[in-house]
């Protein structure tokens, strides 16, 4: 695979050049730690740790490699560290503590799963654990929420919380995040004919706290019945500001996602960032983002936390539109919209201080129609990372569109626990128009979308992104490449080659008097498959299951 490297000259306000700074608060917090999902809650992705920099990373060595030995979708996880101890799942909710020096496995827990689990859609798909109050915790592919003993892996509780059979295998492929004692996540469900909810226990006990139903009971919003089958799942983290009390999560497209007759309305509160208060489940407000979405345009992605250009805290917030939100953390007001993808038609833009649709285009019955980005996003779900010293955001995308023939969903194709209610006679992903099919690695202003530095690559890379003190951003690509690039100007320092492609997420810590960087290796998920259909060559990389851990001597 080629990369090219395109340099645009623009200012980023603030941008400090070398790595010998420091800060303190969120995100620079518990430096040597990994302690949750994005390693803050501002989801920012970025550690403090700066013994591995732009001066010696081309000595990156591996350090150790830890293989689960179950490869099917690879490793999606973002890897827990808490004081030396490394916590990640696996393929089929496979559970492993490990020693974060040594790479020498701790504990092992494997999850007793219902055989429905076999019959669901995203059937082996895991993508992390949550650790904190003794406990390490998963959500589970037969719709549990599991917590384990953080010493021993032993099974302390589990609570069922969904149906496999009536809610067509909803089920948690993502880690529940914790807020305070309570424990609270979303299941699947964007593209399933169900009603999303989000879910919320004790997190000593696993009592049931609330459900929150995301799908609003108003006529004009879902008219008929067309609620009960619309989707709208939270199917990826939120994350929990401990400062305002407040849950921040997305959720996913309206069901079915491209036949839009039988559901006319806004459709609320799907493709929406909520907000939530922990202890009620209460909304406390919400916006959504694509009313009425017929594109399969979840915004179900991180909720990025920075200042503003007048010091306040605000929420920068991709979905899969190509677009990117800006609003205030405490009330959800629109500070701005900006265009994150080169390739957009499905309309001709939104307006930054309303969120309204300028002129959409929609699918049609019976007619074929181009839309871009394709349903996998001007992004997947592969997170960004924010570095407070250059002041910028380093989000891959993608340039790939899809050819949609829109109809009505038969009933006799709805009936199997792993059905999909896409709204589709037929669907293909293709290249833009007059462009080939691509991906890249941006460093934007988060606030604005000004370019600093571009990297080209020709398939879409599916890692997510890792930025350091030490002046680097880690990420990879799906022949599996790992890079190190210089985070102020994005020339390539080092690169590793793993074998498989990358879809999880790096992360960065310290144990034993070193910095570590590891990477979940292992090409996995759904988007490969979807995006062979623009690349044919993805049927021919190979799997795997890696954890690769590297450091410097």
């Amino acid at each position: 695979m080629k990369t090219k490297k395109v340099i645009v000259t623009l200012t980023c306000a603030g941008a400090l050049s070398g790595a010998a700074w420091a800060a303190s608060g969120p995100g620079f917090d518990d430096p040597d730690n990994w302690p949750q999902y994005h390693r803050s809650f501002n989801a920012w992705r970025f550690s403090p740790l700066q013994a591995i920099n732009r001066d010696n990373v081309g000595r990156l060595k591996v350090a150790w490699i830890h293989q689960p030995g179950n490869i099917t979708h690879g490793i999606q996880a973002t890897p827990i560290v808490i004081d030396g101890v490394l916590y990640y799942v696996s393929a089929n909710n496979n559970v492993w503590a490990v020693d974060a020096a040594s790479g020498r496995t701790l504990w092992r827990y494997e999850a007793k799963l219902d055989p429905l689990a076999k019959q669901t859609f995203y059937a082996a798909a895991s993508r992390g654990v949550t650790v904190g109050r003794g406990k390490v915790y998963l959500g589970t592919l037969d719709g549990r929420f599991v917590a384990l003993d953080q010493k021993t892996g032993k099974e302390l509780w589990a609570t069922q919380l969904t149906d496999l059979k009536t809610q067509y295998g909803a089920l948690f492929s993502a880690p529940p995040q914790l807020a305070g004692d309570v424990l609270f996540g979303g299941t699947t469900g964007g593209d399933q004919p169900i009603s999303g909810k989000i879910y919320a226990v004790n997190a000593d006990t696993g009592k049931p706290a609330w459900t929150f139903e995301i799908l609003r009971d108003d006529p004009e919003s879902w008219p008929g019945d067309s609620r009960k089958r619309g989707g709208g799942s939270a199917w990826m983290p939120g994350t929990y500001d401990p400062r305002s009390d407040t849950i921040y999560i997305g959720t996913s497209n309206a069901a079915p996602d491209y036949f839009n007759a039988d559901r006319k309305g806004d459709n609320k509160y799907t493709a929406s960032l909520l907000a939530l208060d922990p202890k009620s489940g209460k909304l406390k407000w919400a916006r959504q983002e694509i009313p009425h979405d017929s594109w399969d345009f979840d915004s179900a992605y991180e909720a990025l936390m920075v200042k503003g250009a007048d010091g306040e805290d605000v929420i920068v917030h991709l979905n899969k539109s190509g677009f990117v939100f800006v609003m205030d953390k405490d009330d959800g007001k629109l500070e701005n919209v900006w265009q994150f993808a080169q390739h957009v038609n499905w309309v001709k833009g939104i307006d930054p201080k309303t969120g309204r649709l300028i002129d959409p285009i929609y699918p049609e019955e019976g007619k074929k129609k181009l839309f871009c980005p394709n349903l996998l996003g001007a992004r997947s779900w592969n997170h960004g990372a924010y570095n407070p010293g250059t002041g910028l955001w380093y989000s891959h995308a993608m340039e790939v569109c899809n050819e949609v023939v829109a109809g009505r969903d038969d009933p006799a194709n709805l009936t199997a626990i792993s059905s999909l209610s896409l709204g589709i006679d037929e669907i293909k992903l293709v290249p833009p128009p007059a462009d080939k099919p691509h991906g890249r690695l941006d460093a934007r202003d988060p606030l604005t979308g000004k370019v600093k530095w571009s990297i080209r690559y020709d398939m879409p890379p599916l890692s997510s992104v890792l930025t350091t003190a030490g002046g680097l951003v880690f990420t990879g690509d799906m022949e599996g490449r790992i890079y190190a690039y210089d985070a102020d100007d994005g020339k390539e320092l080092w690169r590793f080659s793993a074998g498989s492609g990358l879809r999880g997420g790096p992360v960065s810590y310290a144990a034993g008097g070193r910095q570590y960087i590891v990477v979940p290796t292992g090409l996995g998920s759904h988007a490969p498959g979807f995006l062979a259909g623009a690349y044919p060559q993805i049927k021919d990389l190979p799997g795997g299951a890696a954890l690769i851990a590297f450091t410097v001597d």
